[in-house]
């Protein structure tokens, strides 16, 4: 038996990194799951490994016939939507604001913020007519705090939170909880083909990155999408059935505070400048 047999779960970006990690776990555990991305090649390798339980469609999160499409086809396939994890992403362009084109900024809002309201709003009517259901949104501990010069991704997520929280309240009464996950730095192998690179650069910059990473939060290991994979399963079962509205921060503790070693190379520096001394 697993913890969410026989529900029928929608994950957009599917094909790849969280969302990749997400569709095995679900499977595993007992789901049907469709994966949604525009990666087809990756996409249908990997419901090909999933087996029965597994269907790829493609779909551009921000395009609306998209999005429809592809909760018609869960609907189609499996005759009901239980849950809807709206994780497809990017990371946006990025610079000084008075640097960011337009054009950049537009696309990166439409795929992390315009892609989650357009999932939201085909997945909802679905839901009502069954009875309920679960919606999951991956925003990120950029949207909780300012990270310079990745303007439009932080605004992003941030609105995925508010919008989060807007619609939880107004689907609570037709019994369908709306959650989302705050990933921190997670190793994915989708950074090196980011940068064009072969699938041998990739692996190699994947574990430079899990040692890189070991070393930016308080929980001193690379957070993995296996990590957020996990935080979704909790908010898809019925462990977390008196919780909507929420923001599942998962970052080993980066978000909490300075790390304790920060700390005390500050209050020595601060020590030193007023020349005290820091072993008194």
């Amino acid at each position: 038996m697993g913890r969410i047999d026989d529900i029928v779960a929608v994950i957009t970006g599917g094909a790849s990194g969280i969302g990749e990690a997400t569709a095995r776990l679900f499977v595993k555990e007992g789901a049907k799951v469709v994966v949604s991305d525009i990666q087809d090649e990756q996409g249908l390798k990997l419901v090909e490994k999933l087996g029965e339980n597994a269907t790829y469609i493609h779909a551009d999160v921000s395009l609306e016939d998209d999005m429809k499409g592809m909760v018609d086809h869960a609907v189609k396939t499996y005759g009901r939507l239980d849950c809807l994890i709206n994780n497809a992403g990017m990371g946006g362009v990025k610079g000084e604001i008075e640097s960011i084109a337009v054009e950049g900024f537009d696309q990166t809002i439409a795929i992390l913020l315009r892609g989650v309201f357009l999932g939201m709003k085909h997945t909802a009517p679905v839901m009502k007519k069954q009875g309920g259901g679960n919606i999951i949104n991956i925003s990120s501990v950029a949207g909780l705090r300012g990270v310079s010069q990745n303007h439009p991704y932080s605004a992003a997520k941030a609105a995925v939170l508010q919008l989060t929280r807007t619609v939880a309240m107004e689907l609570a009464y037709y019994k369908i909880r709306v959650n989302s996950i705050c990933p921190g730095s997670i190793v994915t192998s989708i950074f090196g083909a980011a940068r064009g690179l072969s699938s041998a650069e990739s692996a190699k910059t994947y574990e430079n990155l899990k040692r890189l990473f070991e070393k930016g939060q308080p929980i001193r290991r690379a957070g993995l999408p296996e990590d957020i994979a996990n935080a979704a399963l909790w908010l898809a079962s019925d462990d977390s059935s008196f919780v909507t509205g929420h923001a599942l921060v998962v970052d080993g503790g980066i978000s909490a505070g300075q790390m304790w070693t920060q700390q005390m190379r500050w209050i020595d520096a601060i020590e030193s400048t007023l020349g005290l001394d820091p072993s008194e």
